[in-house]
């Protein structure tokens, strides 16, 4: 079993945000989507639509619901990845996990979904 895809519902005005976090910040590319009833984006990473957004008036006011806490991408090229968050004035967040020659660097999205990417063999 592998993950599909993450799904997040917003606002349109909210849902613009995310798109365009998601493309500018983390590089995804907005590709085709099935006709459905509401609106929304499905973004790529390679041939693959991993991110699903969609236009929903009906959201949560906590900032945060069960035990959800974050989702993860793993990538490459860490200095431009920084440069990036810089560059939007982004908060964010690092950790090292010397066992897995791992960088992580944990942003929030336009939406507060909290978001892990990680760098292997690449460190600050």
């Amino acid at each position: 079993m592998q993950l599909h895809h993450i799904n997040i519902k917003a606002p349109s005005d909210l849902l613009e945000a995310e798109k365009g976090f998601f493309l500018d910040i983390l590089g995804l590319t907005e590709g085709p989507r099935p006709a459905f009833t509401k609106p929304g984006y499905w973004l790529y990473s390679d041939d693959r639509p991993i991110v699903h957004l969609s236009v929903s008036q009906q959201h949560f006011t906590s900032e945060r619901q069960g035990y959800f806490d974050h989702v993860a991408f793993q990538t490459t090229g860490l200095p431009s990845f920084l440069q990036r968050l810089q560059d939007a004035d982004l908060d964010y967040s690092t950790s090292h996990i010397e066992s897995k020659a791992t960088t992580q660097i944990f942003i929030n999205s336009p939406t507060g979904t909290k978001i892990e990417v990680s760098f292997v063999d690449e460190a600050l």
